[in-house]
């Protein structure tokens, strides 16, 4: 697999990374042949240091330091919300707002249970882009289905926290084996021919912590998105 680089320079690498592959690898799938830093490593025949992660079924913007040195700096800046970034979200149903703003504090560790765990700040802004109905059955109630194309934008960065805001306010997002719902999920897939986690990371944008200047980052939807419509 050839990774597509959205930007290089001297201190910093920016990929598009495909949905279902590993940022790197880990104990939990040491099966999995393949995963970014590993890819990307042997692309550009040199080191590369992850600074942030997206989740497996994730696509989009992906950055990588290219020493130590700027992965510190890099570190600092995701860590302190110091960039923007923003995804888009295929969701169930259609919000009744045309935007709005979760505000719902997240325990740490999403795969251990709550209790006990200290709950973090965690905000995400979301409006609609698009309202969508297809001709589909998931609900014997209704005679469609009605998904809406969101964009969101996490303040933090807590691990699944847009997957976790948009499930606590019924809107979980299309393909979300964890959050979702098994049954919508499946008849959505058989719908659009393809099975995957609908969210992307479309944008990032921050100062170049070495030069100072500012970076605008970004990840055009595949090609599987226009078939969401």
């Amino acid at each position: 697999m050839t990774l597509a680089i959205l930007h290089l320079d001297d201190h910093l690498v920016a990929i598009d990374k495909p949905p279902g592959l590993l940022v790197h690898r880990t104990q939990l799938a040491a099966h999995e042949g393949e995963a970014a830093l590993q890819l990307l490593r042997d692309q550009l025949g040199r080191p590369v240091w992850p600074v942030h992660r997206l989740d497996r079924g994730t696509s989009g913007v992906l950055l990588f330091a290219l020493s130590a040195e700027a992965a510190s700096l890099l570190g600092a800046m995701f860590e302190h919300g110091r960039m923007a970034k923003r995804y888009l979200a295929l969701v169930r149903g259609w919000p009744a707002a045309g935007e709005g703003l979760v505000d719902h504090p997240l325990a740490r560790d999403p795969e251990l249970p709550s209790a006990g765990q200290p709950m973090l700040a965690a905000q995400t802004r979301w409006r609609v882009l698009r309202r969508i109905e297809w001709p589909l059955v998931t609900d014997q109630r209704f005679a469609t289905t009605r998904v809406a194309l969101l964009e969101a934008e996490p303040l933090q960065g807590r691990r699944h926290q847009i997957r976790r805001h948009l499930k606590h306010i019924a809107h979980p997002i299309l393909g979300d084996a964890t959050h979702g719902k098994g049954p919508l999920n499946r008849a959505v897939a058989a719908h659009l021919g393809t099975q995957r986690l609908w969210l992307h990371a479309r944008s990032l944008a921050l100062t170049h912590p070495v030069t100072g200047t500012p970076l605008q980052l970004l990840a055009p939807p595949d090609a599987q998105w226009p078939a969401a419509g």
